[in-house]
């Protein structure tokens, strides 16, 4: 646990792994809840072994919401909900508009792949940032 949280980086804390929440009369367990000091709010965590699938966003959701009714405390933020998955098709998250809703998906490697891969992926993201940070200039 200790070497996942270093990986997420600083300000988690652990709160709980297989949280159950009761809804109507089913029980859901969010694979892992954890508080985010410097953000205040609660991040919920779900571990998908395969692809990201558009599913995943209405359960989400749905964990976010119960979470929000029936966990947050008046003076933190509203919940953030990661889904970590072994691989995504951006196409799909940017349609489902997971942003709006607070939830993140991100990937996560079985095995480290080549080399050129790894740089290919560091300057998309980094360009895809870029973009970001000019349109979120031009806003202003």
């Amino acid at each position: 646990m200790e070497q996942f949280l270093l990986e997420l980086g600083a300000g988690f804390s652990f709160v709980a792994r297989q949280y159950r929440m009761v809804i109507g009369n089913e029980d859901f367990y969010l694979d892992l809840l954890f508080f985010h000091r410097k953000l205040h709010r609660l991040i919920a965590i779900e571990l998908k072994i395969g692809h990201f699938k558009a599913a995943y966003k209405g359960q989400m959701e749905l964990y976010l919401r119960w979470l929000e009714e029936h966990e947050k405390e008046s003076c933190e933020e509203q919940p953030l909900g990661l889904i970590l998955c072994a691989g995504a098709d951006q196409e799909q998250i940017r349609l489902l508009q997971l942003d709006k809703s607070g939830i993140h998906v991100s990937e996560y490697l079985t095995d480290l792949p080549p080399r050129e891969v790894l740089e290919q992926k560091l300057k998309s993201a980094m360009q895809a940032a870029r973009e970001r940070l000019a349109a979120q200039g031009a806003k202003k």
